[in-house]
């Protein structure tokens, strides 16, 4: 059974509503940012969750990169793997430090480092990988007649698999005797050793309410783009999102999720995506790591919004949305083993 999710206004690169005041957010951690000019005010917002503000040094990028995957394997997303110590890489260090009730700073604490005793490993491109690889048009009308939206390339497969941007991977097998983008069955390539996101596992479903985590909260910070779950007082887990545009900003208020499924299909609707108006001209794209809306899709009770993946991970927290909320499919594949249909949703 294929499950279509109809007018969703999300999720291309480019609130809204009358949602409820939410409860005061718990304290959490983010790096130190230069003042920003003050404002005027257009709307009533909830207030902003407080923050505690610490300077980070630069880190190098063999150390950078264990760290990523410190953070990643425990579910504070710092965003694709590169070996950066980016805004996101960032805000993930502090995250966990403040969920563990460490000091928040940015020295290295050997402890993390001693969990990545291995930066690097390897991968073998298998003949199994070839039927999540293949051609896709580049017209929505043309991709609506598939069954399948497939990654286009073995090394998008390698790099989402493995956390990864694409160039990091290219980069760090430049000494190789390798063409990363003309990768054939049996090549062996380095990887970063982190938890893979097997998108052969991934099965079609539709979740189910999970009682052990009825009374966990999701908060959706639109300007530090992030999405941070907590159970009462403990931060959970944290990763990097796209939140709406300016045009179609992400919908300030409380909600709550009303239905969740992988492989989800879309309903590919340009006058719901640009005016959020429903219209008879559309196209259902079929499911794929490279639907619009990823490999997940959580549909909030604001018609039309939800928190889904995305077809294009290195936009994460750059490139716009249209209402909703995007996360890499690496990461929205553990949200929702994380959260439960029926959470609370706080946008602010």
């Amino acid at each position: 059974m294929r499950f279509l999710l109809a007018g969703m206004i999300c999720s291309l690169p480019i609130l809204c509503a009358n949602g409820a005041q939410p409860t005061q957010p718990p304290v959490r951690a983010v790096p130190l940012r230069a003042p920003q000019p003050p404002i005027a005010p257009v709307a009533p917002t909830p207030k902003p969750t407080p923050k505690v503000f610490v300077a980070l040094p630069n880190y190098d990028e063999e150390t950078a990169t264990r760290l990523q995957i410190f953070l990643d394997n425990n579910d504070f997303g710092p965003g694709k793997i590169d070996g950066r110590m980016g805004e996101f890489f960032r805000k993930a260090l502090i995250s966990f430090k403040h969920a563990r009730g460490t000091r928040e700073t940015g020295v290295v604490d050997q402890w993390m480092l001693d969990q990545v005793p291995q930066t690097f490993t390897t991968y073998t491109i298998k003949g199994d990988d070839l039927a999540y690889v293949g051609e896709i048009p580049t017209d929505h009308e043309s991709q609506a007649k598939l069954k399948f939206l497939p990654y286009t390339s073995l090394l998008e497969f390698v790099a989402e698999r493995f956390h990864s941007a694409e160039d990091y991977i290219r980069k760090i097998n430049k000494d190789r005797d390798l063409d990363c983008d003309h990768l054939e069955v049996g090549d062996e390539l380095k990887v970063p050793n982190v938890l893979p996101f097997e998108i052969d596992k991934v099965k079609e479903a539709q979740l189910k309410p999970n009682k052990a985590f009825a009374a966990r909260k999701i908060y959706v910070d639109t300007t530090e783009r992030l999405l941070e779950v907590f159970e009462n007082n403990q931060l959970v887990c944290v990763f990097p999102i796209t939140p709406g545009s300016t045009a179609l900003p992400a919908p300030i208020g409380t909600w709550k999720i009303v239905g969740a499924a992988t492989w989800p299909w879309f309903r590919y609707d340009e006058s719901m995506l640009n005016y959020g108006v429903r219209s008879d001209q559309f196209y259902n794209l079929p499911p794929g790591p490279n639907n619009l809306v990823g490999v997940v899709w959580m549909g909030l009770d604001k018609p039309g919004i939800g928190m889904h993946g995305t077809n294009n991970p290195e936009t994460i927290g750059r490139a716009a949305s249209h209402g909703c909320i995007r996360l890499a499919n690496w990461d929205v594949i553990r949200l929702k083993d994380l959260v439960s249909v029926g959470n609370a949703v706080i946008i602010f």
